[in-house]
């Protein structure tokens, strides 16, 4: 069984820019409380027009093009995401048209926020099997589809966006750093805690107090055993990149970790909101193209969000 990793990334981001002052003409709400809340600053919004499959092959299409590869050399394409309105074809498929890719294996995946580490070690363990060579893990989100704009307690919260990795297979058996064992799970007791249930059109809603306690109490935990299971410890990471969905939970979880002071920390959460199942690939993207994690830094990534479900693992930056 070879390994995989990481050897490309691209990211894709709505144009239109939401700002919490924006936000407060909408509800009663203001730019000091959200910042004190979330942290969030500004978020990217698509146009009514612009579809989830639009921002993954947006996204595939620069990652694709990072990687050297040709559009026939993909053999498995899967989109993170519970927030596309088409059910067949799926995402992934219509990525793979657009990108004139001919023959891979297309299927979307839906884990909520933690659905592009459960793909990402999908892939992974799909690649180790030899079952295909190279693969593109998309995570694409139209959050603004879900959100009920009259709610001041989440309206405040959700973006747009894609973010994309691509995988490639390695020779060597022994080369299997690239994407470290994953751990995942659930924790169903908890499955109403963040929810977009009912039919098309679902909103998103969340217990947001019960959510933050979970996650900065039982998290940590979890993220040390990922460190683990790759073979290290939480001081030897050169960066983290957690799941965005507000930055007191990424603070209070990295303070936690015990991390080195020079450990790259992804916040994108200020400047982009909580994208869902974009968030990770949307952040280590956007960390790598401006040169603040360096080729061949391991990085923590981990997701979390409905179920309640987790999914980390360490990778190597590419």
């Amino acid at each position: 069984m070879s390994g995989s990793r990481i050897t490309a990334l691209g990211h894709y981001q709505p144009s239109r820019v939401l700002t919490n002052l924006d936000l407060e003409e909408l509800v009663d709400t203001n730019d000091a409380w959200i910042r004190q809340r979330t942290g969030i600053v500004t978020r990217r919004i698509a146009a009514e027009e612009e579809t989830v499959a639009d921002m993954a092959a947006e996204a595939a299409a620069k990652a694709l093009a990072a990687s050297g590869l040709e559009p026939s050399d993909i053999g498995l394409i899967t989109v993170a995401t519970c927030s596309n309105r088409d059910r067949c074809p799926s995402t992934a498929a219509q990525v793979a048209a657009r990108l004139g890719i001919p023959s891979a294996v297309c299927f979307d995946l839906n884990n909520g926020c933690a659905g592009f580490c459960t793909a990402l070690a999908t892939a992974d363990h799909t690649l180790r099997a030899g079952a295909a060579k190279h693969a593109l893990v998309i995570g694409a989100e139209k959050m603004s589809d879900v959100v009920e704009w009259t709610d001041r307690s989440t309206c405040i919260l959700l973006g747009d966006g894609a973010g994309v990795a691509v995988l490639s297979a390695t020779d060597d058996p022994k080369d299997a750093g690239g994407i470290g064992p994953v751990v995942w799970g659930s924790d169903p007791t908890r499955a109403d805690a963040v929810r977009l249930m009912g039919a098309w059109q679902p909103r998103f809603a969340q217990e947001g107090q019960s959510v933050f306690r979970w996650a900065t109490s039982e998290l940590p935990r979890i993220a040390r055993e990922a460190c683990a299971r790759a073979g290290l410890t939480p001081a030897d990471l050169g960066g983290v990149v957690t799941h965005q969905a507000n930055l007191r939970i990424i603070e209070s979880l990295t303070r936690q970790l015990g991390l080195r002071d020079d450990v790259v920390i992804a916040r994108d959460v200020v400047d982009s909101g909580n994208t869902s199942a974009a968030s990770v690939p949307l952040a280590l993207s956007k960390l790598v193209e401006s040169g603040e994690l360096p080729s061949g830094s391991p990085v923590l990534l981990f997701a979390f969000g409905g179920g309640l479900s987790w999914a980390g693992q360490v990778v190597t930056c590419p």
